[in-house]
C-alpha cells in the first residue's frame, strides 16, 4: 500500500488518540497503514508484538509460526484460546488479530524460520520483529536482514528477565557481532511468565512503530535489559565488529 494512501473516516476515528502524539499525526498513521512487518514467532512475546502493531494500524503483518496450540501455551500466548487447542497456532493468531482490526492484511505462514525460507519471509516485509526462541532462527533472520537491508528488532526473554535491541544494517552492530555463536546449552523450553514476555513484546512493537514513523530514537547500538524480580532496567552500548562475518563488510 502506498504511503500516500488516505485514511478513511473509520481509521481516523480508530487512531484519533494516537494521532495526537507529537511525531505521529496523520502522516505517521499513513506510514503505519502502508507498512509490512514480519513477526516470528507469535507466541508469548511475538504475539504481543503482533497484537500491538495490529492495534496501532500497521497495514500488513506476516506471521511465521509452526505447530498447534497446546495447553502449555495458554499462560502467555494471548493470541491463542482454549477453544483453539489442537489447531494451527498461526491461523488462530491471524483470526484474533483480524477480530481486533478487520482492516488488517495478515499473511499467515505455518512455518518457523529456516535456511530455506528466511530470504522469502524477510523479503515480504519492511521491518522484521524477531521473537524466535532458538538462535538458529535468529541467526537466519539476522543474516537475511543484513543482506536485504531490512531493520530487525531482536527480542528475547528468560524467566523474569528480558532484552531487546534494534539492528539497522550498515549502521549498527548485528546479532552476530554480539553473539558469534549459540550458547551450547540453549533450549526452546525455559521458565516463563506471560507478563514478562508481554513486557518485551510491547517494547518490541514500540520499536517497530518508531522505525516506521520516524518517531523518537530506536534502540540502535543499544541493548535494553531488565529484570522484573526487582524492576531493574539497564541500557548497554553495543559496538559493531569490523571483523563480523555477517555485517563487517556492509557499508
Amino acid at each position: 500500500m502506498p504511503p500516500d494512501e488516505p485514511l478513511t473516516a473509520e481509521e481516523r476515528a480508530t487512531y484519533e488518540w494516537q494521532m495526537w502524539v507529537p511525531g505521529v499525526g496523520e502522516e505517521g498513521q499513513r506510514k503505519l497503514k502502508a507498512a509490512s512487518v514480519l513477526v516470528t514467532r507469535v507466541g508469548g512475546l511475538g504475539g504481543l508484538v503482533a497484537y500491538e502493531l495490529a492495534a496501532a494500524g500497521v497495514g500488513r503483518l506476516i506471521l511465521a509460526h509452526a505447530g498447534r496450540v497446546k495447553p502449555g501455551d495458554l499462560n502467555r500466548q494471548l493470541l491463542m484460546t482454549h477453544a483453539s487447542l489442537g489447531s494451527s497456532r498461526v491461523e488462530c493468531a491471524a483470526r484474533r488479530l483480524i477480530e481486533l482490526n478487520p482492516r488488517l492484511d495478515v499473511v499467515a505462514v505455518p512455518e518457523n524460520v529456516t535456511a530455506e525460507n528466511a530470504a522469502r519471509l524477510v523479503g515480504l516485509a519492511d521491518v522484521v520483529a524477531c521473537a524466535a526462541p532458538l538462535f538458529e532462527e535468529r541467526f537466519q533472520l539476522n543474516g537475511q536482514c543484513i543482506r536485504q537491508g531490512k531493520p530487525m528488532i531482536d527480542c528475547a526473554m528468560y524467566e523474569l528477565t528480558g532484552q531487546l535491541t534494534t539492528i539497522v544494517p550498515g549502521r549498527t552492530a548485528c546479532l552476530a557481532c554480539r553473539v558469534p555463536q549459540a550458547p551450547p546449552t540453549w533450549s526452546r523450553q525455559f521458565p516463563v511468565l506471560g507478563a514478562v514476555s508481554g513486557t518485551v513484546g510491547c517494547l518490541g512493537a514500540m520499536e517497530a512503530i518508531k522505525l516506521i514513523t520516524g518517531l523518537g530514537e530506536p534502540l540502535a547500538d543499544r541493548l535494553l535489559t531488565f529484570d522484573l524480580r526487582d524492576v531493574r532496567f539497564r541500557t548497554l552500548h553495543l559496538a559493531r565488529r569490523t571483523d563480523c562475518p555477517v555485517c563487517g563488510s556492509i557499508k
